[in-house]
């Protein structure tokens, strides 16, 4: 009869790693060195982004590096829908830079930041796994974040504050449909703006802050989580889910929003004094290719005048 041990010997035999090596080893990139960056990074106390909608093809991953590459941070919240499993259940889309994505933010927990990743509506798959961790990565359904000047903060996705998901599930599967055919008019956009070398500009957020219907939606979403998170006693709340950034007192509870990586591209981002700030990177690249635009052109001199040149 077959002893346990003779699979085992049978890998040694083959070179193959057995199981207890497997479980224990780590991929060989993750202790890849980083890339030499001019810029120096931005130490922070904490970060949170959230609506990557990774495995669509609204997702500013390029966008979304070059922000990763440039922080580091003791804690990093993935505030849901990191991973669109409702696109991807309809097709396949998973280019490079969404690879790279990821691939950055296992660094980021190899190397020492602590990741949690909480679980929103389009990634409603991951929920089951709350409380366990993988690659470093901690699933959670919410959690409550400690600021370094004392105050407590709810973090949470923040789908169970909209009615339209809770109540009418086939509505919000049709409005991610319009909002799909949205977002391919902004790829057209860019794309457009790209040859006459112009940076990102999002029409879908242009539209959304000038629908009167879209502006009362997210007013009240903004007071019903912030009346939530009244009723647990905390300072404040953090979350994502309608792609509007925001910092706002709400009935004596502090209402942040941390945006999305499809729209607007931003981030919120706590420093190690407990203040809290919005990033907005498709401004700061936008100013950042202005100031390039705007410098003089560095004049050369001709290869045969610098031989005739006196030493």
């Amino acid at each position: 009869m077959p002893t346990q041990a003779a699979p085992r010997a049978k890998a040694a035999r083959k070179g193959l790693p057995s199981v207890a090596q497997l479980a224990t080893s780590i991929p060989a990139w993750l202790d890849h060195p980083e890339p030499v960056s001019f810029r120096p990074k931005r130490k922070l106390r904490t970060v949170w982004i959230s609506d990557l909608h990774l495995g669509t093809r609204g997702c500013n991953a390029p966008m979304l590096l070059d922000f990763l590459s440039q922080i580091e941070s003791e804690t990093l919240y993935l505030v849901g829908d990191i991973v669109d499993g409702w696109r991807l259940s309809k097709g396949w889309y998973w280019p490079d830079a969404h690879n790279e994505v990821v691939r950055r933010v296992l660094k980021m927990a190899h190397r020492g930041t602590r990741v949690v990743l909480i679980a929103g509506n389009h990634d409603e798959m991951l929920r089951p796994y709350a409380g366990m961790s993988f690659g470093g990565v901690e699933l959670a359904l919410d959690t409550i974040h400690e600021t370094a000047d004392g105050r407590r903060l709810l973090v949470t996705h923040g789908d169970g504050f909209d009615g339209v998901v809770l109540y009418a599930r086939w509505l919000a599967f049709l409005g991610d449909k319009a909002y799909e055919v949205l977002l391919r008019s902004n790829r057209w956009v860019n794309a457009v703006r790209r040859q006459f070398k112009l940076p990102y500009w999002s029409l879908s957020a242009y539209m959304k802050k000038r629908v009167k219907n879209a502006v009362q939606f997210v007013c009240d979403f903004e007071e019903a989580v912030a009346h939530a998170a009244r009723d647990l006693g905390v300072d404040g709340v953090v979350c994502g889910h309608i792609h509007c950034a925001e910092i706002r007192e709400i009935g004596g509870v502090t209402y942040y929003n941390d945006g999305d990586w499809v729209e607007s591209c931003t981030a919120l981002v706590e420093d190690f004094t407990g203040a809290m700030s919005i990033v907005d990177w498709a401004e700061e690249t936008r100013k950042a290719h202005a100031s390039r635009a705007a410098m003089p052109a560095v004049a050369t001199v001709p290869q045969d005048l610098q031989e005739r040149q006196p030493a």
